[in-house]
């Protein structure tokens, strides 16, 4: 153990920076991206605009509102729109690139934001995204304006007035279709439209009138061009009166002159992230089969057709592996595009006419998101197992090059354990993948106790670099703790069989694949089989209490945000197919099957002690999960202690409010300490 350094500490949460959504000019000389930081004393978070020169040279920052992001470079590489929500409600911002120090402008002032700019082929246009419900959209249509305020004071009243207004306004609020809260907020009954305006600078922005090109109640995606300027391309809901949209998306084609939207994909397939290449030619873009099993229990398949139509062709299906994010070389040649593969996101690169897919990067790393410049040099942004996630660059050529080093100066202050690969056979005959670090103390020849991770999903895929952990995990091995997790079967990153392997099988199946695991840790000969635990959060909170339901192994237990009755969650739930997908039934057809397979049907029998954590906000997994757990545990003689967090939701651990997040783990961590490691009080902080 280094002198100069220390373990790391629960509270360094406040000390990590992240890195996102990097845009390459069109002349290749800058990387513009996102840098994110938590303000402790705010308890949030702050998004600013940063530039990197691709000559050489520190990053720079752009702007310091600390409420900006997404940025997207002018064709002519002078300014970067980017949404900011500096005065209020999110709108389009034009920032001159040329002159440092410049100011942005407002190009929007909608009533309720504005999102996803882009700019169209000449610049002279940005399409864009804004909410409206039926009646706004018909008030906008008749060229409806309020009158503007005679002074200061009545406009201040005016605002409150309006505010007001708007909290009343669905209050009783009304259900009509499937998912109506989602998030951490009930869904109201507005809309993501497409628009376009002007992008030059002409006066006030209420003064410079948008276009709306859509008028229906579905949410649109983010607008691309047509590189001749006549289409936009977006995806939506086909029919509207269907619930759970994301399983009807399709793509649609909307021609600028008069506003006509026609459909370009067909309903066999779910359909999103369109993105036309550079030459015109082609349309790439996401899809899922649509009537097979759960989308969920697919590979996300990197499509291609012609823009003129034809039939669609699956880029990734020979490779097994699921495509992330992904953009078109500026020839149009090829397609850049990152995928799951056995624990790592490697970046990868491959013809729209289909053939051979080449891997472009070498090395241990997770790549998040990916954006290509002129000369086919990639910039993206990945974190490794030894730190969150930078900017990185990469030649046409393969070399890579990390380009920030903002947690560099915290990381060089602490202890980082390395991550180390396990492989195992489950009783099953399935080769599985894990890896495990060992704690901060450690020392050969002695037994230490373990800490069990189980990812959610199902079919999420961890490895080494996973960024929403590396905090977590560096924390329990601090503590003094083995840290394991693995992918079993259901995980992506191991081809479509691999996924398809949970189907109606969530417990037993990923069962045998963990514990074989803990068998295959243990017989290393570190870890105290007397003092183990096991923890994960929504289908690894599911896994933690199905574990603990049918093994006494484990001496104590945390439970997060976890589904335990499959038969409530289909109810309360935003998406309550997962469910009937995944089990291939529906409640009231499969009502003993499904109860067969919910934690809660054995959750008389734990007597592990367990800590359930759930966010009161979380409508993913609503908190009534974890409010019959409670219940059946507690009242069936367990031990059992519950912690319930206002106002976050399902992603509280990994961008919920800072100090739930540092309460959170505190929690997990005084737990473990409790029951496996008593001579510890509590963990600092």
């Amino acid at each position: 153990m280094s002198a100069d350094k220390r373990p790391i500490a629960i509270d360094d949460i406040y000390r990590i920076n992240s890195v996102e959504d990097p845009r390459v000019s069109p002349d290749g000389q800058w990387v513009a991206f996102v840098r994110v930081t938590i303000d402790r004393m705010e308890n949030g978070y702050k998004r600013n605009i940063w530039l990197w020169p691709t000559v050489g040279g520190e990053p720079r920052q752009l702007t310091r509102s600390g409420k900006d992001f997404y940025p997207r470079w002018s064709p002519d590489g002078r300014s970067l729109a980017l949404v900011s929500a500096r005065d209020g409600k999110p709108q389009i911002y034009v920032l001159p690139v040329e002159a440092p120090g410049g100011e942005a402008r407002a190009v929007t002032s909608m009533p309720n934001g504005a999102i996803s700019p882009a700019w169209s082929p000449d610049g002279t246009q940005i399409a864009f995204l804004a909410s409206l419900n039926a009646e706004e959209r018909e008030k906008e249509a008749r060229g409806e304006k309020p009158e503007p305020p005679s002074d200061k004071l009545e406009g201040k009243h005016r605002k409150e007035r309006q505010e007001e207004d708007e909290k009343k306004r669905l209050d009783p609020y009304p259900v009509l279709r499937i998912p109506f809260r989602a998030g951490t907020a009930f869904l109201g009954d507005r809309y993501t439209q497409v628009y376009v305006i002007n992008a030059a600078e002409a006066g006030k922005p209420e003064d410079n009138l948008p276009r709306r090109l859509t008028d229906i109640d579905a949410n649109h995606e983010p607008p691309a061009w047509s590189p001749d300027g006549q289409f936009i391309y977006t995806s939506r809901q086909v029919d509207i009166s269907k619930d759970e949209p994301f399983r009807d998306n399709s793509l649609f084609r909307i021609r600028l002159s008069d506003g006509v939207s026609e459909q370009i994909t067909d309903d066999q397939y779910v359909c999103y992230g369109v993105q036309p290449s550079p030459d015109g030619q082609w349309l790439a873009y996401i899809r899922f089969p649509r009537h097979e099993r759960s989308v969920t229990e697919h590979i996300n398949r990197l499509a291609i057709q012609t823009a003129s139509g034809g039939e669609a062709r699956d880029l990734n299906v020979e490779l097994d592996e699921s495509a992330l994010d992904y953009f078109w070389m500026a020839d149009s040649s090829a397609i850049v595009f990152n995928t799951n593969t056995r624990g790592d996101c490697p970046i990868r690169r491959v013809s729209p006419q289909g053939g051979a897919v080449e891997t472009l990067s070498h090395g241990r790393f997770k790549s998040v998101s990916v954006t290509v410049g002129p000369r086919g040099e990639a910039a993206y942004t990945a974190s490794t197992p030894s730190q969150p996630i930078e900017l990185y660059t990469m030649s046409a050529g393969g070399e890579a090059q990390q380009v920030t080093h903002f947690n560099k100066e915290w990381l060089e202050s602490i202890i980082i354990q390395n991550v180390h690969e396990l492989k195992w056979t489950s009783p099953d005959g399935n080769e599985v993948q894990g890896w495990y670090l060992l704690p901060v103390s450690y020392e050969e020849g002695r037994k230490y106790p373990l800490v069990v991770n189980i990812h959610g999903g199902p079919h999420v895929m961890w490895g080494p670099s996973e960024a929403s952990m590396f905090h977590e995990w560096q924390t329990h091995a601090a503590q003094g703790y083995v840290v394991f997790f693995c992918n079993p079967r259901g995980s992506d990153g191991y081809g479509e069989a691999f996924i398809q392997a949970l189907h109606a099988a969530w417990g037993d199946v990923a069962f045998k694949d963990v514990m074989s695991g803990v068998d295959a840790l243990l017989a290393k000969g570190f870890v105290d089989a007397d003092r183990m635990a096991v923890t994960g959060g929504s289908y690894g909170g599911y896994m933690t209490a199905w574990v603990i339901g049918h093994t006494d192994r484990f001496k104590c237990a945390v439970s997060q945000r976890g589904v335990y009755n499959l038969l409530s969650f289909y109810g309360t739930s935003d998406v309550p197919s997962l469910i009937s997908g995944e089990f291939s039934t529906e409640p009231w057809e499969g009502h003993d099957v499904l109860w067969k397979h919910s934690p809660l049907a054995y959750a008389h029998q734990i007597k592990t002690p367990l800590l359930i954590l759930h966010a009161e906000n979380d409508y993913r997994v609503p908190i009534e999960q974890a409010e019959q757990l409670f219940a059946y545990v507690r009242r069936s003689g367990g031990t059992v202690e519950f912690i319930r967090f206002p106002r976050d939701g399902h992603e509280l651990t990994r961008s919920g409010e800072p100090d739930h997040r540092v309460s959170h783990i505190t929690h997990q961590v005084n737990w473990f300490n409790k029951y496996l490691m008593p001579e510890v009080s509590h963990a600092d902080r």
